[in-house]
């Protein structure tokens, strides 16, 4: 049991999961199978009696009893007196910034003044990283399962020197964005629509990188592209950025060099992490998506207008055969506030601003 229906969030192996509380996950595990109805059907039959799931579940006063045997006021103040107690430190002083340790896994000097977020974003020449269907999850865009080891991320641990073993999962390692950005999109439940291969789309982690048209895995178009600094759009459908509110759901795409998403929808949160990285939201126009358009990955896309609250924008396809296509898009910086976090870069960008501005004002 996870704490959301989503596919692979408990392993990349186990394609469903389903909420649950504990004593369901262990009913179901005595049934053997979700096919059942877990109030009315036989879990099992003990000595010719029929067992059903109201014969084992606990009473009240069964639950209330064992808490007030086991559960004593004196752990948690045994573990939370000592831990906001003040004491007088007198070891060695400790140095004022942060030792960073050039083989950590774990935690390392974040990269959000330089690389793919240092450069201007031109929104011209934009290649699509993908091009996505429906209901896009923050599981698909950043995963917080088990990190497999013939995985981009569980490689990379590999060649740091991590056991498998210890490998651990990717939600784990969100302090380090050289694991994290390799779990941007490495859901292998994830349709990207370009990874087309035998003439149908092949499900799992995997793009197309353009102008070769070479299907590869999703980490290695990422790395290809932030060779070429080629800066990129994803194209996607509607409720794009569902689910459990993640930072790398944001932070891996912008780091990859993604500039724009163009959906015909956009779940509330995942919209302003966008923009407090710097990715602009762009909305397709009710009756306009993807499919309409005839968008396959092999074209180039630019952005033309100024970006104001929910202005009109300009999104332009230039296809492979040379056509031009102007769509017509909202832009999803709904308020002056946002707009002013975008044109920043971000809003670390615009903290640091709004920083050095007050302290040269105060000297």
């Amino acid at each position: 049991s996870g704490n959301r229906n989503f596919d692979g969030r408990i392993h990349p192996y186990a394609k469903q999961a389903f909420l649950a509380s504990p004593p369901l996950v262990v009913a179901y595990a005595i049934a053997g199978t979700i096919r059942f109805d877990i109030e009315k059907d036989v879990l099992a039959v003990v000595d010719g009696k029929e067992i059903r799931l109201k014969d084992i579940w606990p009473s009240d006063e069964e639950i209330d009893a064992v808490v007030k045997s086991s559960v004593k006021p004196e752990q948690f103040r045994n573990v939370y007196t000592p831990m906001f107690a003040v004491q007088v430190d007198k070891g060695p002083a400790a140095a004022p910034l942060y030792d960073w340790r050039p083989m950590s896994t774990y935690i390392r000097r974040p990269p959000y003044w330089e690389g793919a977020l240092a450069g201007e974003r031109t929104m011209t020449g934009m290649r699509a990283l993908a091009v996505l269907p429906d209901n896009i999850t923050t599981d698909h865009l950043s995963p917080s399962n088990a990190i497999m080891a013939d995985s981009a991320a569980g490689e990379y641990l590999a060649k740091m020197g991590l056991p498998e073993e210890d490998f651990n999962s990717y939600a784990t390692h969100r302090g380090d964005h050289l694991t994290a950005l390799r779990a941007t999109f490495a859901n292998p439940q994830l349709v990207n629509e370009m990874a087309v291969v035998d003439g149908e789309v092949k499900k799992g982690s995997l793009a197309r990188v353009e102008p070769e048209g070479k299907v590869m895995r999703m980490w290695e178009a990422i790395e290809t592209y932030l060779n070429r600094k080629q800066p990129l759009i994803i194209v996607a459908g509607a409720d794009y950025g569902q689910g459990s509110s993640r930072d790398w759901a944001a932070k891996g795409v912008r780091l990859a060099g993604v500039e724009v998403i163009a959906a015909e929808g956009f779940e509330r949160i995942h919209r302003t992490n966008l923009i407090g990285m710097g990715v602009l939201p762009l909305e397709f126009k009710p009756g306009t998506t993807r499919k309409t358009l005839g968008i396959d990955g092999t074209e180039t896309f630019d952005v033309i207008g100024k970006r104001t609250p929910r202005a009109d924008l300009t999104l332009v396809l230039i296809r492979k055969n040379g056509e031009r296509v102007e769509v017509p898009m909202t832009c999803r910086l709904d308020t002056g506030e946002e707009v002013s976090i975008y044109e920043a870069g971000g809003v670390l960008q615009r903290f640091a601003q709004d920083f050095l501005a007050s302290t040269v004002k105060a000297a």
